[in-house]
């Protein structure tokens, strides 16, 4: 029994946007690797590459993961 099964057509109101293609679909047209969604609209699929560099954004300046200290310096390391 698989684990997943693969879908081939997609749900009414799926929408994903194609990083192959560079375009929004409704429905899951192209493989998984190669698109951004679900999303509940075609708009929001549309601005998935802005959303995307902003969660990389929020993601790279959150402090939380990142290793340092309170202060903002390098965490101490024995040995170094």
């Amino acid at each position: 029994m698989a684990l997943f099964k693969k879908r081939t057509a997609g749900k009414p109101g799926e929408w994903y946007y194609c990083l192959q293609h560079k375009k929004v679909e409704e429905g899951p047209e192209c493989p998984a690797r190669n698109r951004f969604g679900p999303y509940a609209t075609a708009a929001e699929a549309s601005h998935a590459m802005e959303t995307a560099q902003a969660r990389n954004l929020d993601w790279e300046t959150d402090p939380r993961w990142h290793d340092r200290d309170p202060d903002g310096g390098a965490p101490d390391r024995p040995g170094e």
